[in-house]
């Protein structure tokens, strides 16, 4: 018998690190290679990493809600035979195959031994995600300063975001100066009382992620949002008719709105580019996609998540139907793939008949805007000098303020809406 160290492998680009959000193995359990190990959680996905040979699981590493590096030891198996080598392309199901990344990249980031040339003290040795140091770095606080919340001491985002609401202007650095010894560190919030009868629920999982993205996205976006109403009286007929249509003919392709309203969308993106970006937070610029990658945000017994149609711009309005209902599904079974969950340049939200009048969604951090649906109902409308009754639906459209005007957003709407109360006109958008 051989004993076989097993590694977290690569999880996708730009991703080190990992939430373990469910183990389905335990030591002395037998396991055939590709049988799922556990399931983990990253900033971009929650994806099964499978066992790379078959034997006995001699013990696990990592508890369930620890956070677990790539490359860091996960299980330890007892295998007849030849060791398995550790292969960089053995990775997470829903992540693509990535290149090992370099050791030096996988190993603990090391202090310099020499000092840092403002006076303050490194803070490489602090535990924290990339991007919560690049939210300390813009704000010019020390990590080796901030007390950290997270396990074995990480700095997290929210540690931050206290540092700075709590007064944490003492432990910025500026550049060329020295720093004075740092004042006491920020306290960490005390934990709220517990009575008879509460429930305690840990955030974990993609509920933690979900958290994390939008304190990410409204501290670091400020966003704006205009609201406008939106004549679909005319889309409910085409929807109507082609929906016959397909019905006739044998295809069981059902049409939502959503393709339609997606067509609408990418007409008034190709009009207002700039809509058609992300933004990057570590050069200051916005980059303009050339690709139309549009996000739907798919309600999940876990949460929220976003599925993201690449190049949508190319699909029927048919197969946009199919491919948004495919995602949908397969975000409802875990079984999204990781070039599914990334890449996207625009967001639609929408609650169907639950959508209310509405709402203030919030970017999709690093894009720079985001299209609210909200529900359709018929209502009295003036129409020619006549009161008629019209199928009325409002949309709420959120921009980054730091890169979108109020006025461009505006237009932005209006040239939605002009494509949803004029729907032939879609057809002049078709692939």
């Amino acid at each position: 018998m051989a004993t076989f160290e097993f590694k977290l492998p690569d999880l996708g680009e730009g991703v080190m690190e990992g939430e373990i959000v469910k183990w389905n193995v335990k030591p002395g359990d037998l396991v055939k290679e590709d049988d799922v190990l556990c399931e983990v959680m990253t900033d971009k996905a929650t994806v099964t990493v499978p066992s790379p040979t078959r034997g006995k699981v001699v013990s696990v590493h990592g508890k369930e809600g620890d956070m677990a590096k790539v490359h860091q030891l996960l299980a330890v198996f007892e295998t007849e035979g030849a060791v398995p080598a550790q292969a960089a392309g053995h990775g997470a199901h829903a992540a693509p195959a990535a290149a090992a990344a370099p050791a030096a990249a996988a190993a603990p980031a090391m202090a310099a031994k020499g000092e840092a040339g403002n006076g303050a003290a490194s803070d490489t040795k602090v535990l924290a995600t990339p991007v919560t140091r690049r939210m300390a770095r813009e704000h010019g606080l020390n990590l080796a300063e901030i007390s950290g919340s997270g396990p074995q001491g990480r700095v997290t985002k929210a540690d931050v975001m206290a540092a700075l609401e709590g007064g944490g202007g003492a432990n910025k650095v500026a550049a060329n100066q020295v720093v004075a010894p740092a004042a006491a560190k920020p306290a960490a919030p005390a934990p709220l009382g517990h009575t008879q009868g509460d429930q305690r629920i840990p955030l974990k999982g993609l509920r933690k992620k979900i958290a994390e993205k939008m304190v990410r996205s409204k501290t670091l976006m400020p966003h704006f949002t205009f609201v406008e109403e939106t004549d679909a009286t005319e889309l409910v007929a085409m929807r109507k008719k082609l929906n016959e249509m397909l019905a006739a003919s044998g295809d069981k392709t059902k049409l939502s709105f959503l393709p339609f309203i997606t067509k609408a969308t990418i007409a008034a993106l190709k009009k207002f580019p700039h809509l058609n970006a992300n933004f990057d937070e570590a050069t200051q610029e916005l980059v303009v996609r050339g690709q139309y990658n549009i996000g739907f945000a798919v309600s999940t017994p876990d949460g929220l998540t976003v599925a993201v149609v690449h190049d949508a711009d190319r699909k029927s309005i048919r197969e946009l139907a199919q491919e948004i209902q495919r995602l949908a599904d397969a975000a409802r079974d875990r079984k999204l793939k990781m070039e599914e969950l990334t890449g996207g340049t625009f967001t639609i939200t929408s609650l169907g008949q639950t959508g209310g009048l509405f709402a203030t969604p919030i970017i999709n951090h690093p894009e720079v805007g985001i299209l609210g649906v909200h529900r359709m109902r018929k209502r009295p409308m003036v129409k020619d000098d006549q009161v008629v009754v019209r199928e009325m639906m409002n949309l709420s459209v959120s921009f980054d303020h730091r890169v979108i005007d109020g006025s461009v957003g505006a237009e932005f709407c209006y040239e939605v809406i002009k494509y949803l109360e004029k729907p032939e006109l879609l057809f002049l958008e078709l692939a």
